[in-house]
C-alpha cells in the first residue's frame, strides 16, 4: 500500500533507544543501488531517465555531502572525480557497481586524515597571535575547492586560527557568564536576607560550607553528588583551546572511520535521490525505522533518550511509564558503556556512534536487553541492568492545547483556544494514531469552555500525512475540495473533506512561520482560500508543494535475494495545488497579517534548496466561500503596524534581522582577536540591555495588573476529558512530554515568563489580532449554505 506523505525534509535520526531489530544481513548493495535507480526513473514525477545529466548531479551532490565546506578535497581531486565519473555513474549504478562510492569515500577519508595530521603539526609549529587584519569566509558551500595542497595548507592555517580564536572567545564569554551568575545569585541571596532579617538560623556556618556540594536528592528520588556531575560536564572546559580543537577534528576522523559500506551507500544513494528533487530521498533501514517513529509517535524499546558522550551514551531522558521507568534502576545521567542481547556477551560501546548504540538497544516486544552502565551517583563503579523491551508512546510531539483567558488590562476578557500542532502524524499501517482525531478531542473541549476564538499554531510544523491534513481541514469547513494534485501525465485530481458541517465555525487564526511546510501549507492555503481563517506569521511558509510516497526497495528486488538492508525510497510522485489554482511550490502561503521575523532573512525554504520543482498553476475548482465578505485585512494590518511600531520586542527583531542580513551578505569574519572580542562584547551588551529593558517592562506590567494577568490552562490528550482544567501553576514539562529529563543549570522557567504578561511577543500579538477580528467583524461567522452559488476567484494565488 502506498503511503502519501507531505514532509519537507528527511526525518532526523532519532536519538532514542528504539524499535525493531536492525538488519545485520549481507545485503548486496550494488543490487540495491540498481533497483533504486530504476525506481527513480519509473516513479518520480519528472520521469527523468538516469542519464549523464543526472550522473553529474549525483556526483555533485555526493562530493558536497561529504565535503560541504569545500575544505578537504582540492580542485585536483574534484577534477579527477569529474573526469572519471561525471558522465559514468549512471552506467556503474545500473551495472550494480558501487565501487565509485567506496573509492571516493576512501579518498575523502584519507584527505580528512591528512588534514588532521596537518592540524596537529600546525598547532605545535605555529604561534597564532590573532593580530592580523585578515578575514575568513563563514559559509564555504559555494566557495571553490582549494586549487592544490599549497592553497589548502594556507586555507587550513586560517581555519585553525579561526577555531582557536572561537575557543578563546568562548572561554572568556564563559568566564563572564559565570561571573554574572555569581553576582545574580549573591544579589538574590542578599535580597532574601534583607527580607528575612531574623532568619539567622538559615545561614550556613563557615565550617559547614563544604557541605553545600554534598549529595542531594534528584527528581528520581536518588542521590546524585553534584561535584561529580559537574566535573563530568566541565571536562571539556578543562582542556585548552588547542586541545579542544584537536579533539573535535579527531572525533570527526573517528566518526568517518566508523562508517561501513551500508552507511557509505546510504550517502551515495541519497545523492542520487536528491538529484531528482530535494524531497526525494533514499532511506536506510535505520532512517526508515526512525521515520515510522516520527509519524506514529510510538516505538518499541526501553523508553530512554540517549545523548552522545565521550565514552558511551548518556541517559538524558526517561519516558514516564516506559520499560526503563517501570524497571526503576536506570537513572538520568547514567552512562551506557556496554550492551548485550539477552544472555549474550556484552559488547563494548565506548566511542561508538550514537546510532550504532541505539541499534544495539533495539529489539522486539518482550525481548530482553542488558546494559552496563556507569551510574551518575557512583562514577567510579558500574552496574548491569536488564530491561524487557515494550511499546513506548512518545507524547511530546502530540497535539496539545491551551485555554488562555485574557486579563482586563487588555480590554474585554476573551477566552482564546490555542492548539499546538508540531506535525501531521498518523499510523499508516494500523491506523491507531491520528492527528485529526486528537485535535478534534482538544477542539471539542475548548468549545465546551465557550472560547471566543481559536488559534491553530502550525509554527515549525514540517508536514506529515496528506490524509490527516485533509481530515483536519474538515474540522473547520463543510464538505468540499481541500487540495488538488497533478501527476507526471498532467492528470489532475482533487481531495475533499467529507464531513457535512464543520466541528468549529467560530473566529479562527492559523499561525505559521517559514518552517511551516507541506501538509501545514495545504491546510493553511485551503482555509485562506475558503476565507475561513486569517493566516498570521512570517511573510510566507516553506514553499513545498510536492507529494511523496514510500516504496520499499525490497519489493523490487529478486525473490531470493537478501533484502533486509535494502531500505526505502521516498519519491515525489505529484505536485499539489490550492483549490484556487495556485501552488505553494517555491512561494509558500503568504500571510494575510505578516509579523516581523528573523527567519525572513535566513536562507531557508524551498527556494533555497537545490533542484526544486518549478512553480506553476492549474485551473481553480469551484467551492463555496465560508464567508461572503473578505476579512478586514487592511484595517487589521493598520492596527498591527501601529502596535509593532510601539512594541520594543518587534523593534528588536527587526534590528537583529537587519544585522543578521548584513552578516550573511558579508559572509566573512575577522581573524583579529580585538575585533572579534569587541564584536562579541558589543553583542553581549546589546543583548543584556534588551534583557534588562524586557525585565523592566515585565515588572511594570506585573505591578500594574497584580494578580489579574493571563489565566492559562493546559490540555493534553491525557487530561482533555477530565472535569477540571489544569492551570499553568500545576502543569509541568513532564506532563506535556511524558518524559523525565535532566535539569539544566539555566532551567529557571519558561522563556515566555520573561516577557510582559508572561506571553511571548508573537503569541501576544496574535491574541491582539484575534481581538481586532472580533471587533471589526461584527457579523457572526457561519458556514455557507449548501445551495450557495458564490464561488472563489479562479485567479491563482
Amino acid at each position: 500500500m502506498n503511503r502519501f506523505l507531505l514532509t519537507p525534509v528527511a526525518a532526523a535520526a532519532s536519538a532514542l533507544a528504539l524499535l525493531i531489530p536492525s538488519a545485520q544481513a549481507e545485503t548486496n548493495f550494488g543490487q540495491v543501488a540498481m533497483h533504486v535507480a530504476y525506481m527513480l526513473q519509473n516513479h518520480h514525477y519528472s520521469k527523468q531517465d538516469f542519464d549523464d545529466k543526472v550522473s553529474g548531479e549525483m556526483l555533485h551532490n555526493y562530493l558536497n555531502m561529504l565535503d560541504f565546506k569545500h575544505i578537504f578535497f582540492t580542485e585536483q581531486d574534484v577534477a579527477g572525480f569529474k573526469d572519471k565519473y561525471e558522465t559514468t555513474l549512471d552506467d556503474h549504478v545500473l551495472m550494480r557497481n558501487i565501487s565509485p562510492a567506496i573509492e571516493i569515500y576512501d579518498i575523502y577519508k584519507q584527505r580528512v586524515k591528512e588534514r588532521v595530521d596537518f592540524l596537529k603539526k600546525a598547532l605545535d609549529a605555529n604561534k597564532f597571535t590573532f593580530d592580523s587584519k585578515r578575514t575568513i569566509e563563514i559559509k564555504r558551500d559555494k566557495a571553490p575547492w582549494p586549487k592544490d595542497k599549497a592553497a589548502q595548507d594556507k586555507l587550513w592555517l586560517e581555519i585553525i586560527e579561526d577555531n582557536l580564536l572561537a575557543e578563546r572567545i568562548a572561554d572568556e564569554t564563559h568566564e563572564r557568564d559565570e561571573k554574572k551568575k555569581a553576582e545574580k545569585a549573591a544579589a538574590k541571596k542578599a535580597a532574601t536576607a534583607e527580607a528575612k532579617p531574623d532568619a539567622k538560623s538559615e545561614a550556613v556556618p563557615t565550617d559547614e560550607r563544604k557541605v553545600i556540594e554534598a549529595p542531594k536528592p534528584t527528581a528520581d528520588g536518588e542521590t546524585t553528588p553534584k561535584v561529580a556531575v559537574k566535573k563530568e560536564k566541565d571536562k571539556d572546559k578543562e582542556l585548552t583551546p588547542k586541545e579542544r580543537v584537536l579533539k573535535d577534528y579527531t572525533r570527526l576522523l573517528e566518526s568517518i572511520d566508523e562508517n561501513d559500506t551500508k552507511e557509505v551507500v546510504n550517502f551515495f544513494l541519497s545523492s542520487l535521490a536528491t538529484a531528482y528533487d530535494p524531497h526525494t530521498e533514499y532511506m536506510s533501514t535505520d532512517e526508515s525505522d526512525n521515520f515510522k517513529i516520527h509519524m506514529q509517535h510510538q516505538l518499541v524499546g526501553i523508553g530512554a533518550l540517549l545523548g552522545q558522550k565521550d565514552d558511551g551514551a548518556e541517559i538524558q531522558g526517561i519516558v514516564v511509564g516506559g520499560p526503563a521507568d517501570k524497571q526503576g534502576v536506570l537513572k538520568l545521567n547514567d552512562r551506557i558503556i556496554a550492551v548485550a542481547q539477552g544472555d549474550d556477551e556484552f559488547v563494548d560501546v565506548k566511542y561508538l556512534k550514537l546510532q550504532k548504540i541505539v541499534d544495539m538497544i533495539r529489539g522486539e516486544v518482550n525481548t530482553t536487553v542488558r546494559i552496563k552502565i556507569v551510574p551518575a551517583d557512583d562514577p567510579s563503579g558500574n552496574k548491569i541492568i536488564s530491561i524487557v523491551r515494550d511499546k513506548v508512546p512518545l507524547k511530546e510531539k502530540l497535539a496539545n492545547a491551551e485555554l488562555l483567558v485574557t486579563p482586563p488590562d487588555l480590554g474585554k476578557t476573551l477566552k482564546v483556544g490555542w492548539i499546538n500542532l508540531s506535525n501531521f502524524y498518523a499510523d499508516m499501517e494500523n491506523g491507531t494514531v491520528s492527528t485529526s482525531v486528537d485535535v478534534e478531542r482538544l477542539l471539542r473541549r475548548l468549545m465546551k469552555e465557550k472560547i471566543d476564538g481559536l488559534v491553530l499554531d502550525l509554527r515549525d510544523n514540517g508536514g506529515g500525512s496528506l490524509d490527516e491534513a485533509i481530515k483536519l481541514t474538515g474540522l473547520f469547513i463543510p464538505a468540499g475540495p481541500v487540495v488538488q494534485a497533478k501527476d507526471w501525465r498532467g492528470s489532475i485530481t482533487w481531495r475533499d473533506c467529507e464531513n457535512e458541517k464543520p466541528v468549529y465555525d467560530g473566529p479562527m487564526i492559523v499561525l505559521t512561520n517559514k518552517a511551516s511546510a507541506s501538509a501545514s501549507e495545504i491546510l493553511a492555503a485551503a482555509l485562506q482560500d475558503y476565507r475561513r481563517a486569517l493566516i498570521v506569521g512570517d511573510k510566507s511558509t516553506f514553499g513545498k508543494g510536492t507529494v511523496q510516497t514510500i516504496l520499499p526497495v525490497e519489493r523490487y528486488m529478486p525473490f531470493f535475494s537478501d533484502k533486509k538492508g535494502a531500505g526505502d525510497l521516498k519519491v515525489t510522485i505529484q505536485k499539489f495545488y490550492r483549490i484556487a489554482g495556485g501552488s505553494t511550490q517555491l512561494k509558500g502561503v503568504e500571510a494575510d497579517i505578516p509579523l516581523p521575523s528573523i527567519r525572513d532573512v535566513l536562507d531557508i525554504g524551498e527556494s533555497s534548496a537545490e533542484n526544486p520543482l518549478p512553480y506553476d498553476t492549474i485551473p481553480a475548482r469551484k467551492y463555496p466561500l465560508f464567508r461572503k465578505e473578505p476579512f478586514p485585512i487592511e484595517e487589521i494590518n493598520a492596527r498591527v503596524k501601529s502596535r509593532i511600531a510601539a512594541n520594543p520586542e518587534f523593534q528588536t527583531v527587526m534590528d537583529e534581522s537587519k544585522r543578521l542580513k548584513e552578516k550573511i551578505d558579508h559572509n566573512t569574519v575577522s581573524l583579529n582577536l580585538k575585533e572579534r572580542e569587541q564584536e562579541r562584547l558589543d553583542t553581549e551588551a546589546r543583548r543584556d540591555k534588551q534583557t534588562e529593558e524586557r525585565a523592566k517592562r515585565a515588572k511594570e506590567v506585573a505591578e500594574r495588573i497584580k494578580d489579574n494577568g493571563f489565566k492559562t490552562y493546559h490540555l493534553t490528550l491525557d487530561n482533555v476529558d477530565k472535569p477540571d482544567l489544569v492551570p499553568e501553576s500545576a502543569f509541568s514539562k513532564e506532563m506535556n512530554s511524558g518524559m523525565r529529563t535532566a535539569s539544566k543549570d539555566d532551567d529557571s522557567g519558561s522563556d515566555e515568563s520573561k516577557f510582559p504578561y508572561g506571553v511571548e511577543p508573537v503569541k501576544l500579538e496574535t491574541i491582539h489580532i484575534l481581538r481586532d477580528l472580533l471587533e471589526l467583524d461584527h457579523k457572526p461567522t457561519t458556514a455557507a449554505k449548501t445551495g450557495d452559488k458564490s464561488q472563489a476567484s479562479t485567479k491563482a494565488q
